[in-house]
C-alpha cells in the first residue's frame, strides 16, 4: 500500500510533534533535487538534513535552501 507524500509529511509531522506546516515540502524536494544533480545524489538527503538543522537554529529555510541551491549548482559549474 502506497502512502501519498501529504499523508507522510503530517503523519511524521505528528509523529515528530511539529505543526503540519512545518515543511515546505517543494522547496525541500527543488533543493534535493538540484543538489542531487548537481553534484552527487547522497548529497540530496545530507543536504536537506543539514537545513533541517540550520533552521533549528532559527535560521530561515527560505534563504539557507537558496544558499543550498546556489552552493551546489556552483560546484556542479566547476566540475562538469
Amino acid at each position: 500500500m502506497a502512502v501519498d507524500l501529504t499523508d507522510f509529511t503530517a503523519a511524521a509531522c505528528a509523529e515528530l510533534g511539529l505543526p503540519t506546516d512545518a515543511v515546505d515540502t517543494a522547496m525541500v524536494l527543488d533543493l534535493a533535487r538540484e543538489v542531487a544533480h548537481n553534484t552527487v545524489r547522497p548529497g540530496a538527503p545530507v543536504s536537506t538534513f543539514l537545513l533541517g538543522l540550520a533552521v533549528g537554529r532559527g535560521g530561515d529555510a527560505d534563504e539557507l535552501a537558496a544558499r543550498l541551491v546556489a552552493l551546489a549548482q556552483r560546484l556542479g559549474q566547476s566540475n562538469p
